[in-house]
């Protein structure tokens, strides 16, 4: 199966350059594309001091346009959104297909003094649960940059047969080295592929300036990182194989291991 990951900052309301990408994986056979965070909606900074209506509107035009586009090629969507709901906003990622949407509210949000989505955004504090969905023999999981470190999401992903973990990201500063050991940590103890679309563009805060880096990459099951996107707006195409992932859960045991002990 081909999938796709998208490195984007903001998207402008047009979506004459979606519809760019879409036309290249349709010819490339992609079955499922996978977008960064904040590449629908303003950067998070910016939604601080942006009306509801506004928010409201920017999301509601990107899923139409979305839900239009994945009718017209016949491919599959997994995109960070804004939700809104009334007067609450919600932090929360699109599974968009040409006749269905489905929202999964993210569930471990950044708290830190200087991005603090968990105060912003109106998600509901629970215990924790992995979206996931199938895809033609293939069990994906979703699961938001922030929330790749905690050890609970990973418990999730043995017990829910996943194949294929779907990571949206926003991440900048001088994070880059560390999350590619990361990842290549959780895809080798979960003998998982992982797929991480990052943010790219820049954000000036005062007189900082964030730069979101991209790096959008594919790990496999082995802790290998096989495809490594720039720093600027890219669209990564890989092709995933479930008999790699069988086999890696062959060699290393690590669900065995732990069906054993009644996990």
């Amino acid at each position: 199966m081909k999938i796709a990951a998208l490195q984007l900052s903001t998207l402008p309301m047009s979506s004459s350059k979606l519809d760019y990408y879409f036309r290249i994986c349709k010819k490339k056979d992609v079955e499922l594309m996978l977008l960064s965070e904040y590449a629908l909606n303003s950067f998070f900074k910016e939604l601080e001091t942006t009306p509801i209506s506004m928010i409201k509107e920017q999301s509601n035009h990107k899923i139409n346009a979305l839900k239009e586009l994945c009718a017209k090629y016949d491919i599959n969507v997994v995109a960070p959104i804004i939700h809104v709901k009334g007067k609450s906003l919600y932090k929360s990622t699109a599974k968009i297909t040409a006749k269905s949407i489905s929202y999964y509210d993210q569930q471990f949000l950044i708290n830190y003094k200087h991005w603090n989505e968990e105060k912003f955004f109106d998600n509901e504090i629970k215990e924790f649960n992995l979206p996931s969905f199938s895809l033609n023999g293939v069990k994906f999981g979703v699961i938001n940059g922030f929330e790749l470190h905690f050890d609970i999401a990973f418990s999730q992903v043995m017990k829910k047969g996943i194949d294929v973990l779907l990571c949206p990201s926003a991440s900048t500063f001088d994070s880059s080295a560390r999350w590619i050991e990361l990842l290549k940590m959780r895809a080798f103890t979960n003998s998982v592929y992982i797929l991480r679309s990052n943010r790219v563009g820049t954000y000036k805060y005062g007189n900082e300036e964030w730069n979101f880096y991209g790096h959008s990459n594919l790990v496999s099951p082995w802790g290998e990182v096989e495809l490594t996107l720039g720093s600027h707006e890219e669209i990564l195409i890989v092709e995933i194989c479930k008999d790699e992932v069988n086999e890696a859960r062959k060699s290393w045991g690590w669900k065995k291991a732990l069906t054993k002990r009644g996990y």
